[in-house]
């Protein structure tokens, strides 16, 4: 019987060592006692990761004529970060216990007076502490050397508004998607990979013009909310919207899709309307005009920006915990003792492994490494020969893996492998040259 995961109080501890046993993340500089709020994605997890966001590309831009790419640089002109407003306002306010001596973000405090580590009164006052990650371009370390590693991988997509439109001839309204790393000096990175100082995000920025903006909000906003129910498969209890009371002076409407993490809801993506704020801003600062010229009308006018922006290494996390499941099962027939069963039921498009080919002994490694050999052109195929059948359909299981083919004796016979399936742990009879096309049916569900 399957045990949902939401209602599992230990659930963080188990994906954690799952992720590290299986080789999705580790701790960065592990060795070194790690660092705080960096991860490294291992064998498998960089192979989730990369389905992940070719999925997200797939969606938001190969499918669409009015959306195009960029691949900017992670440091930009320091007075990309001034126009924008990080280096003035883009903090949070800290206060560290003198007591115990941890440092907390004031607005992750239950009570702002009392440390929540130790329980002491005696903290600091609160003060602002800037996110912005600083660094030095050239040999010489001073001020005029200053720059900054991105804080979010929006801000190039606006400087870059007008080479990108004339050189894909785009006209409004159309989107400029990026993927990339964005750098935040968090004060107290937490819940794993949910909150870190180094972290992928996804980004699309919409330009359109002012009266068809509320429009195009609220078709991006369906658009993503298809997107976590139809491309990862959560259901409507797992996700929600939080639309924003509060908004920014530029704009008209915000709000996040948040996911019922263990540890509970968090956001995975903002939508917003950002209005012209940042085009007017990054014109004001560089002094080059970033008006788009409308031959319909005749008139030059900012555009209008609405924004997706999704946390790829937050997508990932919440997929673990969708996924992440314990069984009761029968297992003698599968070779095992075991009556626990540990599964991702991780979406097929998405697993790190699509088919595992598993030779039942070292006698049968010639056809099924040609097997592997064939299918790995077309899919992500592992080979798989050590420990007994049992514990490779176990290990298979724990890395989300959903099609295992088994080559046994009767193969040199009927020329067929036997297939199981993940999720029924069924099994059935398939000849080796329609191997791949059964799997990429079934991948496609």
């Amino acid at each position: 019987m399957s045990e949902k995961t939401a209602s599992n109080p230990g659930l963080m501890e188990k994906i954690v060592s799952l992720c590290k046993r299986r080789g999705f993340i580790f701790q960065s500089s592990e060795i070194y006692g790690g660092i705080n709020g960096f991860w490294d994605y291992g064998p498998y997890g960089t192979a989730l990761k990369r389905a992940v966001e070719q999925l997200w590309w797939r969606e938001m831009v190969e499918k669409r004529d009015n959306v195009v790419g960029l691949d900017s640089t992670i440091i930009s002109h320091p007075k990309v970060w001034k126009a924008s407003g990080h280096l003035d306002k883009f903090g949070d306010l800290m206060t560290d216990c003198r007591n115990c001596k941890a440092r907390h973000r004031v607005d992750q405090m239950e009570n702002p007076a009392v440390c929540p580590a130790c329980g002491s009164k005696d903290l600091t006052p609160p003060r602002e502490f800037n996110l912005m990650m600083k660094t030095y371009v050239g040999p010489v370390f001073d001020e005029e050397h200053v720059a900054y590693l991105r804080a979010e991988t929006c801000q190039p997509i606006f400087v870059d508004f007008d080479n990108v439109r004339i050189s894909s001839r785009q006209k409004l309204p159309f989107g400029i998607a990026q993927t990339g790393k964005a750098f935040r000096n968090e004060i107290n990175p937490r819940n794993f990979t949910f909150r870190s100082r180094e972290f992928t995000q996804m980004e699309m920025e919409f330009f359109c013009k002012e009266e068809d903006s509320m429009q195009w909000y609220e078709y991006w906003r369906g658009e993503r909310i298809a997107y976590y129910k139809n491309c990862l498969g959560f259901s409507g209890d797992e996700i929600k919207i939080h639309d924003h009371e509060t908004l920014a002076h530029y704009a008209k409407a915000a709000l996040d899709i948040e996911f019922k993490f263990p540890f509970g809801w968090g956001e995975l993506e903002g939508i917003h309307h950002r209005g012209t704020w940042d085009m007017s801003r990054h014109g004001e600062f560089s002094g080059e005009s970033m008006e788009y010229f409308d031959q319909d009308s005749g008139k030059k006018f900012h555009p209008t920006v609405v924004e997706t922006s999704v946390g790829l290494d937050r997508t990932i996390l919440a997929l673990l915990c969708h996924a992440y499941a314990e069984e009761m099962a029968e297992t003698k027939k599968e070779g095992v003792e075991e009556d626990l069963r540990i599964v991702l039921r991780l979406p097929p498009e998405l697993a790190p492994v699509q088919i595992a080919v598993l030779p039942l002994t070292k006698k049968l490694a010639d056809p099924a490494e040609k097997l592997h050999r064939d299918l790995r052109v077309w899919l992500r195929s592992e080979y798989d020969l050590t420990g007994s059948i049992g514990k490779r359909y176990r290990r298979q299981d724990e890395i989300g893996t959903p099609f295992c083919a088994t080559v046994d004796f009767d193969t040199l016979n009927d020329g067929a492998v036997t297939v199981r399936s993940r999720d029924s742990m069924s099994q059935e009879r398939v000849s080796m040259d329609q191997v791949r096309t059964y799997i990429m049916e079934r991948l496609k569900r």
